[in-house]
């Protein structure tokens, strides 16, 4: 997904233009911190409490210049309103957020809202068209039956959550201003690894392959997550 970020990016701004970065959900801070370590301007918003001390603790451990880059806000990402102007930011993250989200509409649309002119808004969620693909690699088919007819699962931690189907949000992204123009696969063939499960020898081989599907038909239709770029006008 990163790889994926990183050529929308380049194709949507000039080379060396200093972003500012709008993290919605940062988690631990992992895409936040990258992108100041490459320059950008980053404000990372995250609800969680542990998460957030666990991103302020890796940010206490960059150096001066990277910490001055980066601004960390403990907030819900549904009141972006609350804190920041409309058309405040270059770029939107909003990844693995939404399936906790129950009506992810008016979530998107303030994102939306927080994008300047040719801003981008990059999206990671659970793909709702392919339940059905870990628990029939696993050989649970009853879980599997079920899930072809439903966009609720539950997830590793075993909350309860939801997914999205590929269709639904195009016609959201259109509708709030920020209409997809790219889409990738993530976790095609690696999804059903278990946690903690080791790396292999040859990861870079790994990523490669799980690059070259996440952008090809049919593999990234079957994906696990769906990574989904819009552009707002």
């Amino acid at each position: 997904m990163t790889r994926q970020l990183d050529e929308q990016i380049a194709g949507r701004f000039p080379v060396g233009q200093r972003l500012r970065v709008l993290d919605v959900g940062m988690g631990q801070g992992t895409q936040a911190l990258r992108l100041a370590r490459a320059g950008h301007k980053v404000t990372g918003v995250e609800q969680d409490h542990t998460m957030i001390s666990a991103a302020r603790e890796a940010l206490a451990a960059e150096p001066e210049g990277i910490r001055a880059r980066v601004r960390l806000v403990q907030s819900d990402g549904r009141d972006t309103g609350v804190h920041f102007l409309p058309g405040s930011f270059d770029v939107v993250l909003c990844h693995g957020v939404l399936m906790y989200v129950e009506e992810p509409d008016p979530l998107l649309a303030g994102l939306a809202r927080m994008l300047a002119p040719g801003g981008l808004l990059s999206l990671l969620v659970r793909n709702g068209n392919a339940l059905a693909m870990r628990p029939g690699l696993t050989g649970d088919w009853t879980a599997a039956l079920t899930a072809f007819d439903t966009t609720a699962y539950v997830n590793r931690l075993g909350l309860g959550v939801r997914a999205d189907r590929l269709e639904t949000l195009t016609a959201t992204l259109a509708g709030i201003g920020a209409p997809l123009q790219a889409w990738y696969g993530v976790r095609v063939f690696t999804d059903t690894a278990e946690d903690g499960a080791e790396v292999p020898a040859d990861l870079s081989a790994l990523l490669a392959v799980e690059e070259r599907a996440g952008r090809s038909d049919p593999y990234r239709g079957v994906a696990a997550l769906l990574h989904l770029c819009g552009v707002r006008g």
